[in-house]
């Protein structure tokens, strides 16, 4: 499958996930910081299951590679980003949240750009002022 179809899968999954969560956090009367852990303790049992055919490949991979996955994905993305994803959907709107928290293909990209020398071509330029444009219009 093509990368794009990925992240569509991806959106999906995170907009739909985001409603049903929200839901369960307001019936429940539960705080952010549980919810997050029933998020990911399930997606623990989920993705333990499903990667036993790659655990080999852990050792090889070396300590600065799972240095960045231990703080961008375990620590940044993982814990901070969720947690305040968790807070945001309790207390917000839906409509007002999901476009902000999900502008992070907008800070992925400018990280590629930035730090990873990748190019900023006008089509990229337009996509992210265009991007910026709809979450403001989103969110006022």
């Amino acid at each position: 499958m093509k990368p794009q179809l990925f992240a569509l899968i991806t959106a999906i999954a995170w907009g739909v996930g985001g409603y049903f969560e929200k839901k369960g956090l307001h019936l429940g009367n539960l705080a952010p910081q549980m919810g997050i852990t029933i998020r990911t303790f399930i997606a623990l049992i989920i993705l333990g299951i499903v990667s036993i055919p790659y655990w080999k490949t852990i050792p090889q991979a070396g300590g600065k590679a799972l240095a960045y996955m231990i703080i961008g994905g375990g620590i940044v993305a993982g814990s901070v980003g969720m947690l305040c994803f968790y807070h945001a959907i309790k207390g917000g709107h839906l409509d007002q949240v999901m476009p902000i928290a999900f502008t992070s293909p907008l800070f992925g990209a400018l990280m590629g750009i930035i730090f990873a020398g990748e190019p900023l071509t006008l089509k990229n330029g337009i996509g992210i002022v265009l991007t910026i444009g709809g979450i403001i219009t989103l969110t006022i």
